[in-house]
């Protein structure tokens, strides 16, 4: 049976946990192992790693720490960062990674995403569209490069491309909410959720747990996913890893 799923996500910056504002002002926040070791015994529904590193660096994906990321996860696990084809994505979900995100990789070639879903199956490839507000024109536009680059694509536009495609889920990456902790950008995911029918994950921007709650309450069968949410407590935003107990996530999600 389908349900919502709560979702923290990392960021994986020269080895590290970081977190960012806006995709920029890295700020380190611990040990990645550490972090899923704390994630294991809170029972999360997913987890989302994605390396910021790789594509910017024109690097291959960090086999090894993938490889030690998925040893340790004992939930659903989704890596992204410098994947661009279809052999690197086998080599990945080989080394026990149920998904894999993708990028920039789709957005140079659309086609791309129909070869990876020809070797492991829709249900295992992730699109991870990066959008903001154009300063110029107010119009939503999908960025890539940590969002130093502007592609010019609308989202709505591309998400059907995807979805032609072969893509299993798209995840909605707000930049301009990114760290803000004030809220989803509930309109750029209507604006998505209406225009396909793939699962959709909704990402930038919760900073409490009532919003995840108005998340769901909207869209019903979403993915919530969470960065800052997940690692810093309180006002002053000291780290500290939580994530709702089973008790919060019943009454969140209404199972």
């Amino acid at each position: 049976m389908l349900r919502p799923r709560i979702i923290p996500c990392l960021l994986v910056h020269n080895k590290g946990l970081v977190k960012t504002v806006r995709f920029s002002t890295p700020k380190y926040v611990g040990d990645p192992i550490n972090a899923v070791k704390i994630f294991n015994e809170k029972e999360v529904d997913e987890l989302l790693v994605l390396d910021i590193d790789s594509t910017v660096e024109k690097k291959e994906p960090d086999y090894q720490m993938i490889k030690n990321l998925a040893t340790e996860c004992r939930m659903p696990f989704c890596y992204g960062g410098g994947v661009s084809n279809a052999e690197q994505v086998k080599r990945i979900i080989k080394l026990g990674v149920e998904k894999v995100a993708i990028s920039s990789a789709a957005i140079q070639n659309p086609n791309v995403i129909s070869e990876m879903a020809k070797e492991v199956g829709s249900q295992s490839i992730v699109f991870v569209m990066d959008v903001k507000k154009n300063p110029k024109s107010g119009n939503y536009e999908i960025y890539t490069h940590n969002g130093k680059i502007s592609t010019g694509l609308n989202p709505i536009d591309f998400s059907k491309t995807m979805e032609d495609q072969g893509i299993g889920e798209i995840s909605i990456n707000s930049i301009d909410n990114d760290g803000m902790m004030k809220g989803y950008d509930i309109e750029l995911i209507k604006m998505v959720r209406r225009s396909v029918s793939v699962p959709i994950t909704a990402l930038g921007g919760a900073g409490k747990i009532s919003d995840i709650e108005n998340l769901i309450n909207e869209f019903g069968i979403i993915g919530a996913a969470a960065g800052s949410l997940f690692v810093f407590k309180g006002i002053y935003k000291a780290v500290l890893i939580n994530y709702p107990s089973r008790n919060e996530k019943f009454t969140i999600c209404k199972l």
